[in-house]
């Protein structure tokens, strides 16, 4: 595989595109505050070195129209990766990971399965979380759980008390990804968060 573009190197940094959706019925009417996108911008604040900016959008469980902002977020607005939050439980309403798989080209099944290790630490219900992500053109689009504690568990891995990281977040393996699809070179504060990428020989 050939190496990053000059534009998209650690001296040349592309800013990264971030789509943040938060999926709630009653948030998007206004019944509540929405929580997890303001939870997302915070996180990114803290974690990322390189520069980036977010598109937001604040939507109901409607299948379509998760699907049309996630295509949209792709497509037109050029995200680089595209982060979602709420609607990836087992209830009716609850479809968010069908919206995912429908407008994706490929699977990337090891980041659900690294949320749910993370969240079976805390309680036994995260068995019963669908989160996926998926490989969209030259985009990476993630199921995030609902919840801003979850978020951040999710998003940056478990620390011991001396700040020993002992089960990797799943953002450890985001900017390699994103190198491999042709996005920005991302580089990440490692207090909150380390970037893997493998050693080159």
């Amino acid at each position: 595989m050939a190496d990053p573009s000059p534009e998209t190197t650690p001296d040349h940094p592309r800013t990264l595109r971030i789509g943040l959706v938060s999926i709630s019925d009653r948030a998007s009417r206004g019944v509540y505050e929405d929580l997890g996108i303001p939870a997302l911008q915070e996180w990114f604040t803290g974690a990322l070195a390189s520069p980036w900016t977010t598109i937001t959008r604040l939507i109901p469980d409607e299948r379509p129209l998760i699907e049309a902002a996630l295509v949209e977020l792709v497509d037109t607005e050029r995200c680089d990766l595209v982060l979602t939050t709420g609607g990836t439980g087992p209830a009716k309403r609850d479809v968010t990971p069908e919206a995912t798989l429908a407008i994706g080209d490929r699977e990337m099944p090891g980041f659900g399965e690294q949320m749910r290790q993370i969240s079976l630490r805390f309680v036994a219900t995260a068995i019963l979380s669908r989160q996926v992500a998926v490989i969209r053109g030259e985009s990476l689009i993630i199921n995030l759980p609902g919840q801003p504690k979850s978020i951040r568990e999710t998003l940056e891995g478990l620390k011991d008390g001396d700040g020993k990281t002992v089960v990797p977040g799943i953002f450890a393996a985001v900017p390699y990804c994103v190198d491999l699809i042709g996005g920005p070179y991302i580089e990440t504060h490692e207090a909150v968060v380390k970037a893997f990428r493998p050693k080159k020989k």
